[in-house]
């Protein structure tokens, strides 16, 4: 194997350009070429098949920044239909003309449906990547750790801005965060309250459990009375018990053909205000939760770094059709030893996985200490960013367009 390429699908992680680091890093080491394809599968499906050589003379090129957010190389929702035949030969082709011996997937669930039939075509390893955390047989996925910190640290600050202005009326807050229908990243936020139960958060509501009206105001009124104010996270795709997700906008579809998931918390705004007639305020933290590289774990960024290197060996070992997955090894004296193995795509696909129950409080509305000692080690760690001017410095890549080679997709 002389030259592999490596590409992310989906959103962007504040991990993400550590993956493809260490990818390089390790491809250096192996005297092996490494290109970098622009938008993820969409550029396969281009006859011009933009992509980046990111190690030329065996040296990773000074755009490639392990402490930037986001992706150098882009990312996209296009993914491969592991139905289309035409599809995976046409991808197969345009890497063989390429000369790439082998491929390397920075994904989610969404990627790897359509590895399994392109890792019978060549060397194809999946290199976790989900901020959302509910890929099963890995102790973590590049990214959430990242998240949850940044999460937890908003909420604090949060927390802070809605205590100050707390008056005898009471007060209600409520922070909308991502992961569709896995609870991972709302229930990170309970490392805010650092095991102190007046602090905020006072309410988590997971998408693992469904959402009951009467107990939930119930919960805010109590708080509220206590405190003065009530700060709550909510998962953006909590459900009634009937199924239906609290926050869906039926008239827009994702990628995936499900609901727009972005009302959860202007839904529960409505309900508070309706019943308790308490001020209500929102906040929708979005975008702002996948590329905040100013406040990343550097116990994330490092494991990131360990999947792309181990993701490079498992291809240039022709070990087709695997995940990289982390797995950590807790010693006796409480201190832990990351390490990397791989996973057979089969067990993984179409697999999610969730917040365990016996890892939520018994009323529904908070994490317990069984998640706090599984989240608090993955945001430990501070990533140094180079600044200018008091804000952070990352180089992007210029982009040349040259003319095109291949013939257009059918």
């Amino acid at each position: 194997m002389k030259r592999i390429g490596i590409l992310t699908a989906g959103g962007d992680t504040p991990a993400l350009n550590a993956t493809i680091h260490g990818a390089v890093v390790r491809a250096n080491q192996l005297k092996l070429e490494i290109y970098g394809f622009i938008k993820g599968f969409n550029c396969l499906f281009n006859p011009r098949v933009p992509h980046v050589h990111l190690n030329p003379l065996f040296q990773a090129i000074p755009e490639l920044d392990p402490t930037k957010g986001g992706t150098l190389i882009g990312s996209s929702r296009d993914y491969v239909d592991p139905d289309k035949k035409d599809e995976l030969d046409l991808i197969a082709s345009r890497l063989k003309y390429l000369g790439i011996d082998g491929l390397i997937c920075i994904g989610g669930d969404g990627t790897l449906n359509g590895l399994q039939p392109l890792a019978e075509r060549l060397p194809t390893v999946l290199a976790p990547k989900t901020i959302d955390n509910d890929l099963p047989h890995t102790d973590n996925c590049p990214g959430y750790g990242s998240v949850i910190k940044y999460n937890a640290t908003t909420v604090i600050e949060v927390g802070l801005d809605v205590a100050s202005m707390a008056t005898d009326d009471g007060s209600c807050c409520i922070i909308e965060v991502m992961g569709r229908s896995a609870g991972w990243i709302a229930a990170g936020a309970v490392l805010a309250k650092r095991g102190n139960p007046a602090q905020p958060p006072h309410i988590i509501l997971l998408p693992e459990l469904p959402f009951e009206e009467d107990k939930f105001l119930a919960k805010v009124k109590e708080t509220v009375d206590s405190h003065k104010f009530c700060v709550v996270v909510v998962g953006e795709g909590i459900k009634y018990s009937n199924g239906e997700e609290v926050g869906a906008d039926k008239t827009r579809l994702d990628a995936f053909g499900h609901p727009v998931l972005a009302g959860a918390a202007e839904k529960l705004k409505q309900i508070v205000q309706g019943k308790l007639e308490t001020k209500t305020r929102t906040v929708l933290l979005g975008y702002a939760q996948r590329a905040a590289e100013h406040c990343a774990s550097l116990t994330d960024s490092n494991n990131a770094f360990a999947c792309g290197e181990a993701a490079v060996r498992a291809a240039i070992a022709e070990k087709s059709g695997y995940m990289v997955k982390i797995v950590r090894d807790v010693h006796s004296n409480g201190s832990i030893k990351w390490s990397t193995g791989l996973q057979s795509l089969s067990e993984i696909a179409n697999v999610e996985h969730f917040v365990p129950r016996d890892w939520i409080s018994e009323d529904g509305f908070l994490p317990n200490e069984k998640f706090v000692a599984y989240a608090r080690p993955l945001i430990e760690g501070e990533v140094k960013l180079p600044l200018e001017g008091g804000l952070p410095k990352y180089v992007t890549l210029e982009k040349v367009r040259v003319e095109k080679k291949l013939a257009p997709r059918q």
